[in-house]
């Protein structure tokens, strides 16, 4: 016991220093959860939680017989997998790209400009791409009008506008992902590079057989930890950018939630939708970290 004493009158401003952090999460992420009652009852807002009507399961049997919500999942998956796989191609590439250039202001300068979109909210965003992407006076349809190419409607077209969230997601967040696999390149070991000189290798082998080898662990870890994210298509982005004439392309299931809940007041069946969203995202978080554990050797606890 007087160990234990000692370790407390040690550590106990750790511990105090820790309570407005435990307190915002109890407040903010424990205590809402009680709303999940929400997906079993028919809500009355005036009733409140312990007074609406309990209906058991029929907000899922709801879910399950609704028209649209194959092609609901669908989009976000769709779109999320896309998002997934762009967000780790193109920083590797410009990773593996920068790590080449040997004036280090050139270096920087580039690295900064990238980081920089990483910053600006979707509601900042979606306002440029808005005036960049509009087939009457956007840039990008007027220098396609110069190779003869008629207008087309990003944000309005089905066809285009899930390619137009993706490449929009890849530039804004692309320069954050590069200062990962920026920092895997330097693990490298030089000694590989000179080897593989001497043996005639150019710099395009190099690259294949040893940036990449050596980056390899940082990538399976990245892209294991992001399976938990196939159903995170990005509510903000999307949200700022759709419009009715899209929703059978850009639906996906956080806008689906949001229109259900706030817009249409079915609070009840939008909680049954979060919440089975939840619990599918629960098992892809999940199998990603064994996956990673297993592949790539990283634990969190």
């Amino acid at each position: 016991m007087s160990g234990l004493s000692r370790l407390w009158k040690r550590e106990w401003p750790l511990h105090l220093m820790l309570l407005p952090a435990i307190g915002l999460v109890l407040i903010f992420s424990y205590v809402p959860m009680a709303g999940i009652i929400m997906a079993f009852q028919k809500y009355v807002p005036n009733k409140g939680l312990f007074g609406s009507p309990f209906i058991g399961l029929k907000n899922f049997q709801l879910l399950m017989e609704y028209p649209d919500i194959g092609r609901i999942f669908f989009n976000t998956i769709y779109i999320a997998v896309m998002k997934i796989v762009a967000g780790l191609f193109v920083p590797i590439t410009v990773a593996i790209l920068l790590n080449e250039l040997r004036r280090e202001w050139i270096k920087r300068t580039f690295q900064t400009l990238v980081y920089l979109p990483h910053f600006m909210s979707w509601v900042l965003l979606s306002g440029i791409l808005v005036d960049v992407l509009s087939p009457s006076s956007g840039v990008l349809n007027q220098l396609l009008g110069v190779f003869g190419i008629k207008p087309i409607f990003f944000l309005g077209d089905n066809a285009w506008f899930p390619y137009a969230m993706v490449v929009s997601d890849v530039w804004k967040e692309f320069g954050f992902g590069t200062i990962v696999y920026l920092a895997a390149l330097t693990g490298i070991n030089p000694s590989l590079y000179e080897a593989a000189e001497i043996d005639g290798a150019g710099r395009w082998k190099q690259t294949f057989h040893v940036t990449l080898p050596g980056m390899m662990p940082i990538i399976v870890l990245m892209l294991t930890l992001n399976i938990g994210n196939v159903l995170n298509a990005g509510f903000e982005q999307i949200f700022n950018l759709y419009s009715p004439p899209v929703y059978e392309s850009a639906d996906i299931i956080d806008t689906f939630v949001y229109r259900m809940g706030v817009q249409q007041a079915q609070f009840g069946f939008a909680t049954a939708v979060g919440l089975l969203k939840s619990i599918v995202s629960f098992i892809f978080i999940s199998v990603s970290y064994i996956m990673a554990y297993r592949l790539a050797n990283y634990r969190i606890f």
